[in-house]
């Protein structure tokens, strides 16, 4: 008998030892560990940041009143060597004042009077120069409208050669700084009578023309 034929086994030509084995994943919780630690490192800078933020701020609240008290008591210094230049020539005309009042020559001791006002007016003038350059100004008044801004009314007077409204005597200067009231001027006001007023406001308003009534009688008569 003819054999049957043999069976041929087939091969695999992967056989399980050679069949590559695929290569494990990455777990996720390695993944988020490292997630976790990237997160755990920008946290704890942030915080160190945080820390030295919260360190400065804490010197400057520390540094701060003191940089501020120094910074005033410079200007008072610098603001007060300003008026010492001043203070100095009003130190030797009081200086030389009794001398003056004291001379016995009338025509000599009428120049040295002269000589010791010009004196202190060089001083009034010098004291405001030096208000000026700190932004001092004196507020005009005489001879100005009252205005309430600027001007403090003490009293009233009537002038009738005044216009109305008008100061008529300042009692005492008012001053500015730097375009701010500090002290409003104290003054008397001149106040006419309301039928003053009337008759002064119909002269600064000038004749009145006539009408065509009294033209034509003017013309009859």
């Amino acid at each position: 008998m003819k054999q049957k034929g043999k069976e041929k086994t087939k091969v695999h030509k992967d056989s399980p030892g050679e069949q590559k084995r695929p290569e494990p994943k990455k777990n996720n919780s390695e993944e988020l560990l490292a997630q976790i630690k990237d997160l755990q490192k920008e946290k704890d800078e942030l915080f160190a940041k945080l820390q030295r933020i919260s360190a400065d701020y804490a010197n400057f609240q520390k540094r701060a009143p003191k940089q501020i008290e120094d910074t005033i008591s410079y200007e008072k210094e610098k603001t007060i060597k300003t008026f010492l230049p001043a203070l100095d020539n009003l130190e030797h005309t009081l200086q030389n004042a009794p001398a003056v009042l004291l001379r016995k020559d009338e025509a000599a001791g009428a120049e040295d009077i002269d000589v010791l006002v010009k004196g202190i007016q060089i001083i009034y003038d010098q004291m405001l120069g030096i208000l000026k350059s700190h932004g001092v100004e004196q507020i005009k008044a005489l001879g100005e409208a009252f205005d309430p801004a600027l001007h403090e009314a003490m009293t009233q007077r009537a002038e009738p050669d005044q216009e109305e409204n008008i100061v008529l005597e300042e009692f005492q200067k008012g001053y500015k700084l730097n375009g701010r009231v500090i002290r409003p001027s104290k003054v008397i006001v001149n106040k006419l009578a309301s039928e003053q007023a009337q008759e002064q406001g119909q002269v600064e308003q000038g004749p009145q023309e006539q009408t065509l009534d009294e033209y034509e009688t003017t013309d009859t008569e």
